[in-house]
């Protein structure tokens, strides 16, 4: 294998992994500005609108643990096509949708089919090709897909909404759906296998291991025998409950609670975005940094989890006490896109750090399956609840810094390695 082609191999492995991940937070990020008019247009109550977010990040978790069985046996193509499909189907479908249970269809399961094919793919795939004292770095440029996509896709739904002169949430979801097919069937043409299928070692593979033998490899089973896979899931758990709450409600929390125009809370939701262009590779750099200062690298990752629960935690406290103080509220933004940076990829680090990468999309597709099938379909859901019932979103986000503090908790308990059992005995 030429050096020329191993180079664009891993090139075309960072672009249709950035692609995917522009097209899940598509999704995520729009949500929050396409719900008030969708709920009003439709006279549903906030509950019945969350719910559909909340049904599609529940099939979005199924779909995830199918898309890790696919990448471990056949790469990332076969994924991706399906995600070309279904994410352009999910838009385009729900713009037409005139009752309840189409939207429930539409927006919930074949929106979650289509986000479900692309976190797992891109996140184990970047890990599969990038380890060690790379990884970090590789995962932070990727990860920029995620703020670019909630700062651009956030202005044109509120500038095609403001044009249409109605509010018009179907044209948005109809461009939408054009502009996630259009980037998906790209990521298709681009896709790669494993870098074993070419005779290839990921990038930061060390040749000193090589030299003291191949690593373990843990098979599904195996790995959820110990608990560090149970202390990362339930890290990851918690702090999606909290993000996901904090991205669905946090522009309603601002015009409502705080009484901003829709505008002002748009530009600076789309502010988070903005950060996060700068964050993502920064922190992406400093994980890795972290990790040439540790004795392992989970331990190293390990330390990046706790100090992201912790800034999560911190945002929320700013949102609520901050008042009248802007400043503050921006703070609070720039902290949110700290731990955005951090988590993420940090949970898939840490398990292909204690596990390794030949079936992290088997370990890490049913890890996604757990979390994303309980902690954005609660957090979603309850971030509606809890308005309905008390009539503002404070307890909302009351909610999500308990869930973040929770998440700190487990990232503390994390073990910095496992020891190795056959049988009853240790190794």
């Amino acid at each position: 294998m030429g050096t020329k082609k191993e180079y664009w191999y891993r090139i075309s492995v960072i672009v249709t992994s950035w692609l995917a991940v522009f097209c899940l937070f598509g999704y995520r990020a729009t949500f929050a500005l396409l719900k008030d008019p969708m709920s009003i247009q439709q006279g549903w109550s906030q509950a019945q609108v969350s719910l559909g977010y909340s049904l599609m990040m529940l099939f979005y978790a199924f779909t995830a643990f199918v898309s890790g069985l696919l990448l471990d046996r056949w790469g990332t193509r076969p994924a991706y096509i399906v995600a070309a499909i279904f994410s352009f189907l999910g838009f385009f479908l729900t713009s037409y949708i005139s009752n309840f249970q189409l939207y429930l269809f539409t927006f919930g399961l074949l929106g979650g089919i289509a986000t479900g094919m692309l976190w797992v793919t891109s996140t184990v795939s970047v890990r599969k090709w990038f380890v060690g004292k790379t990884y970090g770095t590789i995962w932070g440029v990727v990860f920029i897909g995620a703020p670019i996509s909630q700062l651009f896709l956030t202005q044109l739904t509120q500038y095609i909404m403001v044009q249409s002169g109605t509010d018009d949430w179907r044209l948005a979801m109809r461009i939408l759906g054009f502009l996630m097919l259009v980037a998906m069937l790209l990521a298709v043409l681009l896709a790669k296998r494993n870098p074993e299928h070419y005779g290839l070692h990921p990038s930061g593979y060390s040749e000193e291991k090589e030299k003291r033998g191949k690593e373990r490899t843990f098979t599904l089973q195996e790995s959820y025998g110990y608990y560090a896979i149970w202390g990362v899931i339930l890290t990851f758990l918690f702090s999606m409950m909290a993000e996901f709450l904090i991205w669905t409600q946090i522009v309603s929390y601002w015009t409502d609670d705080l009484l901003w125009s829709r505008l002002e809370a748009v530009r600076t939701y789309s502010l988070i975005g903005l950060l996060g262009i700068f964050s993502m590779p920064l922190f992406g750099i400093l994980s890795d940094k972290v990790v040439k200062k540790s004795r392992s690298e989970s331990e190293g990752r390990k330390a990046m989890l706790i100090f992201g629960t912790a800034i999560g935690l911190i945002a929320c406290i700013l949102q609520l006490y901050a008042g009248d103080f802007r400043l503050l509220i921006f703070f609070a933004c720039l902290l949110f896109a700290i731990y955005w940076a951090i988590i993420p990829g940090g949970v898939v680090g840490y398990a292909g750090a204690v596990f390794g990468e030949k079936n992290l999309g088997k370990i890490w597709g049913l890890a996604t399956l757990i979390v994303m099938g309980i902690g954005p379909f609660t957090g979603t859901l309850m971030g509606g609840w809890l308005k309905d019932i008390s009539g503002v979103y404070r307890y909302s986000i009351l909610f999500s810094l308990f869930s973040f503090l929770l998440a700190m908790i487990f990232a503390l308990s994390l073990p910095r390695k496992i020891n190795l059992r056959v049988g009853s005995k240790r190794l």
